[in-house]
């Protein structure tokens, strides 16, 4: 590994690099730095260990600007952590070298503020790579936990960022009692805590008690996705991946969109038939089966995705690219989908749409029927579809030409 290298990242995302609306851009710039890194990693994996620890140094301090209430930098950022840490924790280098870098994190950490790299924590004893490392760094934060836990016993309020690195440290290390007898000092303990009980339980091999723990954890505050990805994890390591997915691989997982959702499921999922996923994800969601359209036309079900158009609302939009974009190759489902497009124009679906939407749903219609040889009634399908009493229903009509 070179002394230094010139990553050409560390430009980009400098202190406060980005102002309060930037977070397409940071996004941007963090996607380019991932990848910049994953490069490096296929020739020279210490190099890429060295620039993902760089990275996650200037990750905080870069974004802490951002208005992030709408999630999509946390989700971002989170992703990095998740891409990264796997670098790190391979990277072949020596103790003093990993000891350094550890050193480096430990202190991105205390300055993350706001939060984008606290799940770094959840990965403090993997990234030791050495359960004598993860020892000695348990050895160094207990004292601190300790003296949390009595406040908390004594009924004083206390919290520290470095339990859960503690934690994880005295799990990797093999510490399972040491970190059972922590736990069990917690008068009012946290669910996000008591996972690490269940895991060394599972470790022990009990996986069945630490699924049993997890569930004990439901409560209105204790986020059921998060346990369930537990859970799964569990049932995972034990190598019960059918359970797995029975169980929990569809509650544990929700990505930024449906098909990101489908994809990180059949991803992790190889050996379920991908068919099966949709059924499960979609029964997942009574009453908004729509919302899985556009993942059943992009896996070429044609047929589930009008059906799922017709059974709840979809947004008109999404059904009009649909019947443009397949026009020439599936015209059949074209046309259907552009009348149905219209259909829920006229109740109301959608929106901010215009009168120039009302018209393309039309439009593709009229090609997609020509296309299959049904034009001469295309037009009475067109008005059926755009039947209906309400507001929008005459608007649709009105921009159709139609008589109200």
């Amino acid at each position: 590994m070179p002394a230094t290298h010139a990553w050409a990242f560390r430009g980009g995302l400098r202190r406060n690099a980005f102002g309060w609306s930037g977070t397409g851009k940071a996004i941007e710039r963090l996607n380019e730095a991932v990848g910049e890194i994953e490069r490096v990693a296929r020739t020279d994996p210490a190099l890429a260990g060295e620039g993902a620890v760089l990275l996650l140094e200037k990750l905080s301090p870069a974004v802490n600007q951002i208005d992030s209430s709408s999630g999509a930098l946390g989700s971002a950022t989170n992703g990095v952590v998740e891409k990264l840490v796997p670098l790190i924790v391979a990277a072949p280098v020596p103790p003093p070298v990993r000891g350094k870098w550890l050193e480096r994190l430990f202190e991105a950490i205390q300055e993350d503020d706001p939060p984008y790299i606290e799940s770094l924590r959840e990965h403090w004893g993997a990234l030791c790579a050495d359960p004598g490392l993860a020892s000695r760094w348990a050895d160094q934060l207990l004292p601190l936990v300790m003296h949390v836990m009595a406040d908390r016993r004594s009924g004083t309020y206390a919290y520290s960022s470095s339990s859960t690195l503690c934690y994880s440290a005295l799990f990797h290390a093999g510490r399972l009692d040491d970190l059972m007898a922590v736990l069990a000092l917690d008068p009012k303990p946290y669910w996000h805590d008591q996972q690490w009980a269940a895991k060394a339980l599972a470790a022990r091999g009990d996986v069945d008690g630490a699924l049993s723990l997890v569930e004990g954890l439901r409560s209105r505050h204790a986020p059921d996705m998060a346990l369930s990805s537990v859970a799964e994890q569990l049932l995972f390591d034990a190598g019960r991946i059918d359970e797995a997915y029975a169980r929990y691989g569809v509650q544990a997982t929700a990505a930024n969109t449906n098909i990101a959702t489908f994809r990180a499921i059949a991803k992790r999922y190889p050996g379920i038939e991908p068919g099966r996923i949709l059924g499960d994800l979609i029964a997942s969601t009574p009453g908004e089966e729509g919302k899985w359209f556009a993942t059943a036309k992009t896996l070429k079900q044609f047929d589930l995705a009008l059906a799922l158009a017709r059974r709840a609302p979809v947004d008109p939009k999404t059904l009009v690219r649909a019947a443009r974009d397949y026009v020439k190759s599936q015209p059949v489902f074209a046309f259907e989908v552009a009348l149905t497009a219209l259909h829920w124009m006229a109740r109301g679906a959608g929106y901010e749409l215009t009168g120039a939407d009302v018209g393309s749903a039309r439009d593709h219609a009229v090609a997609a029927a020509e296309a299959i040889g049904v034009g001469p009634s295309a037009r009475v399908r067109i008005a059926d579809n755009a039947a209906g009493v309400g507001p929008a229903a005459v608007w649709v009509r009105k921009c159709l030409g139609i008589e109200t």
